[in-house]
């Protein structure tokens, strides 16, 4: 009997046992990957806020230790970086909203000046296109609107319905910064303690390794993001382009998400720029926006990045798309700072000497964060 098995096995060629070998292996991992989502899925409204509190973490972290270090009580510290982003926040929100009040007045009026003299050039230019033609597409359209009225209104009351989980959300994210701020150490030796004790240390060195190629893709974007803003925000002053204020605020905002988010925030400053001002003014911007864009990717990016969070534009772009199937725009938001994060972590994981591997990470990228070697990610040396 023990001879037909041995038969059997050699009838089937190493290349075959081979893939079937890695073949049930790789079904396992993409279970417990489709598991993973599951559960993720199910826990959004927890897992999304404490992932964003970690990337806010990550950005306010480096000044928080700074203070730290300079003998400023952690809590004070914590307090005081936090209070002062809120209020920035609300402030420049504040400023942005009133910009966009007074603009939008004239923003009306001239739309509708590019909507009459469109008018006038489908009637008397070369498409020789009859009022009635036009009169009826737009009698059209509001037909179409009413029809979906009800459709639209239902979602506008969905929308209203979550507003509870918003607000819910945003109160856990300050929770969550509150604590990963003041008592990330603790923390994270609490996670690494459920590792076995052989594993830990290189556990730890990969945690470390990826929050601080965190923080690095953090800074690295609210610089690109800020950079972007100004320039596209100043060309569009220039040009007396209305809404150039919430125009660029949009663009900040966009380049959290890299390649497409900057993509159609600019696109939307075009077609601002080409009903309001014309051909020639919405031309200008899109030059502005695709010389901002050169600038940013040849000179900002090689300089605030560095190798270790440098991801190739193929797995940013997947990344993206796989996140946006998601979770929409959140996915989108956070799906490359995991990517830059797991990049590095497994990098670590997987190197021969992890300690060695994570400190020529931090020497590529510089150091963001005061670390000890035995503190994780997160908290600066007492």
């Amino acid at each position: 009997m023990a001879a037909d098995v041995i038969r059997d096995d050699d009838s089937v060629t190493p290349g075959v046992r081979k893939s079937a070998a890695w073949a049930w292996r790789l079904l396992v991992l993409l279970a417990a990957l489709v598991a993973l989502s599951w559960v993720v899925a199910q826990l959004k409204v927890i897992v999304v806020p404490v992932m964003i509190a970690v990337m806010l973490t990550a950005l306010l972290v480096p000044a928080v230790d700074w203070l730290d270090e300079h003998r400023v009580p952690r809590g004070l510290a914590v307090a005081f970086i936090m209070l002062g982003g809120m209020a920035t926040i609300g402030g420049l929100l504040t400023f942005v909203v009133n910009q966009f009040v007074k603009g939008l007045p004239d923003l009306t009026v001239q739309v509708n000046r590019s909507v009459d003299s469109a008018k006038e050039w489908l009637t008397e230019g070369p498409l020789g296109v009859s009022s009635e033609q036009i009169d009826t597409a737009g009698a059209q359209a509001i037909d179409a609107l009413r029809e979906n009225q009800s459709t639209l209104t239902s979602g506008a009351l969905s929308t209203a319905a979550t507003l509870t989980e918003v607000v819910t959300g945003a109160l856990l994210v300050l929770f969550c910064m509150i604590f990963f701020l003041y008592g990330g150490r603790g923390i994270w030796e609490f996670v690494v303690k459920a590792v076995p004790a052989a594993n830990r240390p290189r556990v730890d060195d990969a945690g470390r390794a990826g929050f601080h190629s965190l923080i690095g893709y953090v800074r690295a974007t609210f610089i690109v993001a800020l950079v972007d803003a100004i320039g596209i925000g100043a060309g569009l002053a220039i040009m007396a382009v209305p809404l150039a204020l919430p125009l660029a605020s949009l663009v900040f905002l966009g380049a959290f998400i890299p390649i497409v988010g900057a993509v159609v925030t600019g696109f939307l400053a075009v077609i601002v720029a080409l009903l309001t001002k014309g051909v020639f003014y919405g031309l200008a911007t899109l030059a502005l926006i695709l010389a901002v864009q050169q600038v940013e990717s040849h000179v900002l990016q090689p300089l605030v990045m560095g190798r270790a969070v440098s991801i190739h534009p193929l797995a940013v772009v997947l990344a993206i798309a796989a996140g946006t199937v998601q979770a929409g725009i959140l996915g989108a938001l956070l799906a490359v700072p995991i990517v830059a994060f797991l990049n590095s972590a497994f990098r670590v994981l997987m190197a021969a000497d992890p300690e060695a591997e994570a400190e020529e990470l931090e020497e590529e990228d510089g150091p963001l964060i005061e670390v000890r070697p035995d503190s994780p990610p997160g908290e600066s040396a007492e």
